[in-house]
């Protein structure tokens, strides 16, 4: 496998390609390309980059990406203006198969069962990649977006995948007010409302390791008493509006979308003692409900009689987690005896420096280490991230997920 990755920063799209593809080539020595994953900001015209990309790789390599936040390179770390990215890969043997399928708003779960039976025969020696329009109905106003769900998604998947294998991706989103329409590439075309899945198999390993960064506020565990959907009205029996408007003291909260710090958390492992950030799923606020009267979820996995907790976005914690995982995560590699061949960061959108309010990025952590070992780097800012955890894949939030391919 060999594998260059491209940048630019423009806002014609046509020359964004240009340069991207070929600082790809260049920096890869690609002659035969046979896949490209490539990411564009929320501002560039996405199918206009997508057409650039193909005038030059041609029609018969499969591009699967799509809009994001920003872009993560090896040498670039982007969410300002046009950022726009590709990994080119000269696949050598690997085998790759680009599936896609549209109707993602209607049903999530038919979508990914159709997702998974169309894809081709294969063995369990792979992986599953997948991308997919977070975006139901955008946000106007005071109003919270309707997004779609990770959950039956990949429930959908992996109820038709045989044989099994991992699956990872992520949701997509173009800007932080998710308001604008967000385009994934689906192989040859881009489309909105829809999921596109990468196969890969072959001569290969794969390793990953999954960065956290939020901290219990309190320790305090609430049950959820009343909830509809991805809808929370009440914990313990009180207003969950009133619960927070109490912890922030004031409601100065109700007016952002997503929330602020703030983030609800589901902890798989022990009730009581030091909190281990492997143990906990968090899950987003995407604000306040427009009658004022509960708060919206990123994912509606949550049910009455679940027991959650407060957490807080911990910058130092999320930084620190980002340079351990990484570095533990190619020393075993190494240790393997293989070379890291391709790294993808699969980065939440609310860890950037910006919205974090930290001195640096967390992402540039993950450029150090895999500059330090000569790996290729190609990364993107997302709505949500997919990963094997606690023993099957699920949709996360405020994490960064790094997936490493190696021979």
């Amino acid at each position: 496998m060999k594998v260059g990755i491209g940048y630019a920063n423009e806002p014609d799209p046509l020359l964004s390609a240009t340069r991207v593809i070929g600082e790809a080539v260049e920096t890869g020595g690609i002659s035969r390309p046979g896949l490209a994953i490539a990411f564009c900001g929320g501002q560039l015209d996405p199918d206009a980059y997508l057409k650039g990309l193909q005038s030059h790789l041609g029609m018969d390599v499969p591009v699967i990406g799509g809009s994001a936040i920003g872009v993560i390179t090896n040498e670039h770390l982007s969410y300002r203006g046009y950022p726009a990215t590709a990994a080119v890969l000269e696949l050598n043997g690997i085998q790759c198969v680009v599936v896609s399928q549209t109707g993602l708003n209607g049903n999530e779960r038919q979508t990914g069962r159709k997702l998974a039976e169309g894809l081709p025969d294969h063995t369990s020696d792979g992986l599953l990649f997948i991308l997919y329009d977070s975006l139901k109905i955008p946000a106007g106003g005071d109003i919270p977006p309707v997004l779609n769900a990770s959950a039956p998604l990949i429930e959908g998947i992996e109820g038709a995948l045989r044989p099994y294998v991992p699956v990872f991706g992520a949701g997509l989103i173009s800007d932080y007010g998710f308001a604008k329409s967000t385009s994934q590439f689906c192989g040859t075309f881009s489309a909105t409302g829809s999921a596109a899945a990468l196969l890969l198999s072959g001569n290969f390993q794969y390793y990953y390791r999954i960065m956290h960064g939020c901290s219990p506020l309190d320790g305090v565990y609430r049950k959820i008493t009343k909830m509809a959907g991805s809808a929370i009205y009440e914990l313990d029996g009180r207003p969950v509006v009133e619960i927070i408007d109490g912890l922030y003291g004031s409601g100065d909260w109700h007016h952002q979308h997503p929330v602020d710090l703030l983030t609800i958390g589901v902890n798989h492992g022990r009730r009581f003692g030091v909190p281990e950030e492997g143990s906990y799923v968090n899950r987003l606020i995407t604000g306040i409900l427009p009658d004022g009267k509960g708060i919206g979820m990123f994912e509606p996995d949550l049910e009455p009689g679940m027991e959650i907790q407060f957490m807080l976005r911990d910058g130092k914690k999320m930084i620190e987690s980002a340079r351990k995982n990484a570095t533990e995560l190619m020393a075993q590699v190494q240790a393997d005896g293989k070379k890291a061949r391709f790294g993808i960061y699969i980065d939440c959108a609310g860890r950037t420096g910006d919205y974090s309010n930290t001195p640096i990025e967390e992402a540039e952590e993950i450029q150090h280490v895999l500059n330090k070992h000569g790996t290729p780097l190609v990364g993107f800012y997302s709505g949500v991230e997919i990963a094997p955890f606690l023993h099957k894949s699920r949709g996360l939030d405020w994490t960064g997920v790094l997936l490493v391919l190696a021979e």
